[in-house]
């Protein structure tokens, strides 16, 4: 763990995070019912922020006491340093879970059992991009396949499902996949 905390801390210094709310997130939020909400993999918090200055009460997870410190310290943001890898959700806790630009196939079950019935998830990371750009390879282990993310959450009603190109911070082009969907 402490190997893994420090290379998140480093990328947290060395590589810009976006701070404003997840576009999507701030599209799909009117879909949510104000309640219990987890920002998965939060970094510095600007999703957690967001859902808390709409009335929500946040778990903000994340690995980085250095990105954690940055997430504001607030009555309804609870604030967990822990290992994903080895964090458990709790099964019917969440009217909201978010989870932004991270991908721990570990939870994807979990996250399923922790949404309450009406509970809706915000999900978006990256797609494995197959050698169609010039980046550096990355741990495939974290990036998503084509049209995985929908077949993890068979069972949930898809509000929204979209895999694209899109331009991350540094102006490289990237692969993305977005899903939105509800607990029945």
């Amino acid at each position: 763990m402490q190997e893994d905390k420090q290379r998140w801390n480093e990328r947290y210094l060395d590589n810009p995070m976006p701070q404003s709310v997840s576009p999507l997130l701030e599209k799909y939020i009117g879909h949510a019912k104000v309640g219990q909400a987890i920002d998965v993999a939060c970094g510095t918090g600007r999703n957690a922020h967001f859902l808390a200055d709409l009335g929500f009460l946040v778990d903000a997870v994340d690995i980085s006491d250095y990105a954690l410190e940055r997430v504001k310290n607030s009555s309804t943001i609870k604030k967990i340093d822990t290992d994903l890898d080895k964090y458990n959700l709790t099964p019917n806790k969440y009217d909201l879970i978010v989870n932004v630009n991270y991908l721990n196939r570990r939870l994807v079950s979990q996250m399923k059992e922790a949404l309450r019935s009406g509970g809706v998830l915000v999900f978006e990371t990256f797609i494995v991009a197959h050698g169609d750009f010039n980046l550096p390879t990355t741990n495939l282990d974290y990036l998503l396949r084509k049209n995985e993310l929908l077949h993890s959450f068979i069972g949930l009603d898809v509000i929204y499902y979209e895999e694209r190109v899109d331009i991350n911070l540094r102006g490289e082009k990237i692969k993305v996949a977005s899903l939105v969907a509800k607990k029945s």
